[in-house]
């Protein structure tokens, strides 16, 4: 029991006030962080943007059907003036034959070929790192072997934050729409995923990228020491970078229609999880503060249901008033997310969206606690 002036609060009471804050944190998030990717507005430029020289990185291992079916629409772009330097990491499939093929037609193709394993560096960060230094341009344009772009303006919509000023752009990578109850959870997990790290960008706290679709200024890159400071992680060279190198001022996001890449999605559990695994590894090195924001959020969802069940079990007060912060989040939840995949060109997961929140809640915790236990995940 705890009084205040003549009211006894009992501990029932207690957990009801924590029940409302925990919801209220959350509506926070889905209406001020959220909702700033829900609503944004397109851009409106009356003049047309500078387009200075890109230079397209991809670093591939062992993708020779993925460049076959996905590189023609990367080298075709409809841009002034660019390259894609793709460095082929040490295949041992015919990823270099279809290089050299693409090559013959395509002169802004070039492609570097690590023919031995560098055991000494662990995941994409050394190929990476040689396709930054090999690259003609200062502004650099990300993605991977088996990324498609929406459009053939992607690359206009992505390097033309470069004219404004801006060194980092953050853009939206999905995953294709397959039949198949696996496919909504890759598909859901990286929509809200991309809801965090897009809607905190343009809110002024950037922490984190993904590789399938994002973009920086090669001197960026060499002021942040490359990869240096995580190169024995075997992820992070999207998200650990932008989590040291972008801030508010330099950061902008990119999300119009065209500007999405479309990734091929992992059609088995174990390895969607051993994906999962990998991006988890990274987690602890993030910034102190932003580490601590994601946990807190995390801790008020879980709050949020658990503390739910518990008061309707107890039978505190009337059933619905326990039911109103549970409620007003789920609309909140169902209207954002709505407004969020008509943004983002998503389908086919709204109805199930709150029944696959649940289900990652429980399933994220277990795959952070086996990658903290096992943070040498290889890449391919």
């Amino acid at each position: 029991m705890v009084a205040f002036l003549d009211y006894t609060f009992s501990g029932l009471d207690i957990l009801f006030f924590i029940l409302i804050f925990s919801a209220f944190i959350q509506l926070l998030l889905y209406w001020g962080v959220f909702g700033r990717i829900a609503f944004s507005r397109k851009s409106k430029n009356e003049i047309e943007p500078d387009y200075p020289p890109v230079s397209v990185v991809i670093a591939a291992r062992n993708e020779e059907a993925n460049l076959q079916i996905n590189l023609k629409s990367v080298l075709e772009q409809d841009y002034p003036k660019f390259e894609v330097v793709v460095v082929n990491n040490y295949s041992d499939d015919d990823s270099c034959f279809v290089l050299q093929e693409f090559v013959l037609k395509y002169p802004h193709l070039s492609h570097i070929e690590i023919k031995k394993e560098l055991n000494f560096f662990s995941g994409k960060k050394f190929p990476l790192s040689i396709g930054i230094k090999s690259a003609k341009y200062d502004n650099l344009v990300f993605t991977d072997a088996d990324c498609k772009p929406e459009s053939n303006q992607w690359l206009k919509k992505m390097a033309r934050n470069f004219s404004n000023g801006k060194d980092v752009v953050l853009g939206y990578g999905r995953y294709e729409n397959r039949r198949g109850f696996l496919n909504k959870i890759v598909r859901f997990d990286a929509l809200h995923v991309a809801l965090l790290y897009l809607g905190f960008a343009k809110s002024g706290m950037p922490y984190m990228g993904v590789g399938r679709n994002m973009a920086y200024k090669k001197q960026l890159f060499y002021d942040a020491k490359g990869f240096i400071s995580h190169y024995g992680i075997s992820s992070g060279d999207d998200d650990l970078f932008v989590n040291k190198a972008a801030n508010r001022k330099n950061c902008c996001v990119e999300i119009e229609k065209g500007s999405v890449t479309t990734s091929s999605a992992k059609r088995s559990f174990s390895a969607y999880c051993y994906q999962k695994q990998r991006h988890f590894s990274s987690s602890s090195s993030y910034n102190i503060w932003h580490s601590l924001l994601l946990s807190f959020l995390s801790a008020t969802q879980w709050l949020v249901y658990i503390l739910t069940i518990w008061l309707l079990y107890a039978q505190y007060n009337k059933w619905w008033i326990v039911l109103i912060p549970f409620a007003i989040r789920l609309f909140s939840q169902l209207f954002i997310v709505k407004k969020s995949m008509n943004k983002l060109g998503e389908r086919n997961l709204l109805l199930i969206s709150p029944f696959l929140e649940v289900l990652i809640m429980f399933l994220h915790p277990v795959l952070l606690l086996t990658a903290r236990m096992n943070k040498k995940r290889k890449w391919k």
